[in-house]
């Protein structure tokens, strides 16, 4: 009867995978996945930082920044897992109000590597960065009520 009760009310953790209890973010403490988010989110804003002073490096200046740059943005990205868990942060990035701007910050990702390491295009390169800053505002953005609707507004006033 006790285990038909903790069934019913959600409790029961047997019948979750092995791989849903290894990401679920509640096995570490509220404090321990504060102190690793914001490792993981300064170690990202450090490697973006790092990766624009390698920018202006000669000779492979380029692939150093956007190596860096696209490792910061990842790392600031996953760090948003030690907070709500790998599993909801991934249902939460694919819900359709981020599924377009996911899509655009994942390619764009892979896209700013591709630019440089296999078409040697640093002008492509850098839009791609360009495009990662603006998919990862845009999709950081989507977390804050009505910041969106308050960034589109204030654009179309600039704009019209």
């Amino acid at each position: 009867m006790e285990k038909l009760r903790r069934v019913l009310s959600g409790q029961d953790d047997e019948e979750q995978g092995l791989t849903s209890q290894v990401l679920d973010s509640s096995s570490l403490s509220f404090s321990t996945r504060v102190k690793w988010f914001a490792i993981c989110f300064a170690s990202g804003i450090l490697c973006s930082i790092l990766g624009t002073a390698m920018l202006w490096l000669p000779g492979g200046g380029m692939k150093l920044f956007a190596v860096f740059y696209t490792l910061g943005n990842i790392s600031a990205l996953s760090s948003t897992c030690f907070l709500m868990g790998p599993v909801k942060q991934l249902k939460k990035m694919f819900e359709p109000t981020r599924l377009i701007v996911t899509i655009v910050m994942l390619l764009s990702f892979i896209l700013t590597l591709c630019a440089v390491f296999w078409w040697h295009k640093r002008g492509l390169a850098l839009l791609f960065c360009i495009m990662q800053f603006l998919a990862m505002t845009w999709y950081s953005l989507s977390y804050i009520p009505y910041a969106r609707d308050a960034v589109m507004k204030c654009f179309t006033s600039c704009l019209g």
